[in-house]
């Protein structure tokens, strides 16, 4: 539906004017005390346990018309809200106020030969801008990482959770209203109008310093091609797991298993098994048959289609698909350097793994896997800020200029550089 002239120039003021605030808010956020950040952070998880009613029957609301539109179940399972995961997102806000504070952090430190003393030192980016689709949590784990490092935030998310979104985003600001700390420094869109994410992606007048997008294909590709802000994100999270000539058959069988079933609508999630040929004798039936045990649709090339007649044909397509599904491409290759090959071909410098026990070949493939995330004998779904220690994550960087891997409260800073000097002048 095409807006009106009048109601269009009202959206461009309230973004333009949420903007002006949320820079603002970043600058008494950057000076601000760790333990106000913290503080915010704590009252905001207690508020979340005392909503957690109310934020169930909101999110039931959307859930409810996201799937009477015919929802695909992966994104229906993003976008569900039950009391575990909202105790989730609570202690993922309690365990970012545990995190050491990154912004001050002297990064390095050195003398020049004329006396100058010269000091690295961890900065906030100033205002990020996060736009995501169907996971309300992004609502606290983003507002919550922006906090701790001290970057104002200005979050939109997807009309289909606009109702669970705006119930998390009240408890966010409930924590910064208890802890003194301005409650523009976690905004949020007001709007399901697509013209709003335009408008940050311009940039809201200079407001907004970077963007970060989660969600599906389409949105993340939308960003990257009309952002006019720095970016940190990934387009596709076409995740491999190869299954080396020495690995141990169980300890296979146990990784692929999580790490294409555990939750298959994560950009961790495995999307591509590759089986060594030196061990496809013994490893790919067993591997298969398990895939299909618990329900995976495999797709497979002429030698898996062979172990079993559940097993349907791969086609060139379905080496480069993110399925976010129970669904599974699987190839035998030719030895080490066949399977790098294939994830340098194919891959999207998400996360891959190797399963093996020789030391050399999971080293090589370690080092020469060109991926944000790169695991030996580990679920690919360990791809998660929260697992890295970082408390949560804002998104998963495949880039390689400034942030890569899970975005948490480090990747969130920048750095200047402080002089200090006796009266030295420049000859």
């Amino acid at each position: 539906m095409t807006l009106s002239l009048a109601a269009s120039t009202d959206l461009a003021a309230e973004m333009a004017a949420l903007g002006r605030a949320a820079r603002a808010a970043a600058r008494v956020l950057a000076l601000a005390r760790p333990e106000a950040k913290n503080a915010a952070l704590i009252a905001a998880a207690a508020a979340l346990r005392q909503s957690a009613a109310g934020i169930v029957a909101a999110n039931r609301r959307d859930y409810e018309e996201a799937a009477a539109r015919g929802t695909a179940p992966a994104f229906l399972d993003r976008l569900k809200l039950d009391g575990p995961r909202i105790e989730a997102m609570a202690k993922g806000l309690e365990d970012i106020a545990a995190l050491p504070d990154p912004v001050g952090r002297t990064l390095a430190t050195f003398t020049r030969p004329n006396g100058l003393v010269i000091e690295r030192v961890a900065t906030p980016l100033g205002v990020v801008g996060v736009i995501y689709e169907s996971r309300p949590n992004v609502t606290a784990d983003a507002g919550g990482l922006c906090l701790k490092s001290g970057n104002a935030a200005i979050l939109r998310g997807g009309s289909e959770s606009f109702r669970s979104t705006q119930a998390i985003h009240a408890c966010l600001v409930e924590g910064l209203r208890a802890a003194g700390l301005p409650e523009a420094a976690i905004s949020r869109a007001p709007t399901t109008d697509r013209a709003a994410v335009g408008m940050m992606l311009a940039g809201l007048d200079g407001a907004i310093d970077v963007i970060v997008p989660r969600g599906g294909k389409s949105l993340v590709a939308r960003v990257q091609s009309e952002a006019r802000v720095p970016v940190f994100a990934h387009l596709d999270g076409i995740v491999h797991v190869y299954v080396h000539a020495a690995a141990d058959l169980e300890v296979a069988r146990r990784i692929v298993l999580n790490s294409k079933m555990r939750r298959t609508g994560v950009c961790g999630a495995a999307e591509t098994l590759l089986v060594d040929r030196a061990c496809a004798a013994t490893h790919l039936a067993p591997l298969v048959a398990t895939l299909l045990g618990a329900g995976c649709a495999v797709r497979g090339d002429a030698a898996t289609q062979a172990v079993d007649p559940r097993v349907t044909p791969a086609s060139e397509e379905d080496w480069g698909t993110e399925y976010l599904d129970a669904i599974i491409a699987v190839k035998i290759v030719d030895g080490l350097d066949a399977a790098i090959a294939h994830v340098e071909r194919y891959g999207s410098h998400h996360t891959d793994c190797i399963v093996t026990r020789d030391e050399a070949a999971a080293e090589r493939f370690l080092a020469e896997v060109d991926s944000a995330i790169v695991l030996r004998n580990a679920s690919t779904q360990f791809a998660d800020g929260g697992e890295f220690g970082f408390g949560a994550e804002i998104g998963i960087a495949t880039g390689r200029m400034h942030a890569r891997g899970p975005v948490g409260v480090e990747q969130l800073t920048s750095f200047n550089y402080r002089v200090r000097g006796d009266g030295q002048v420049r000859p």
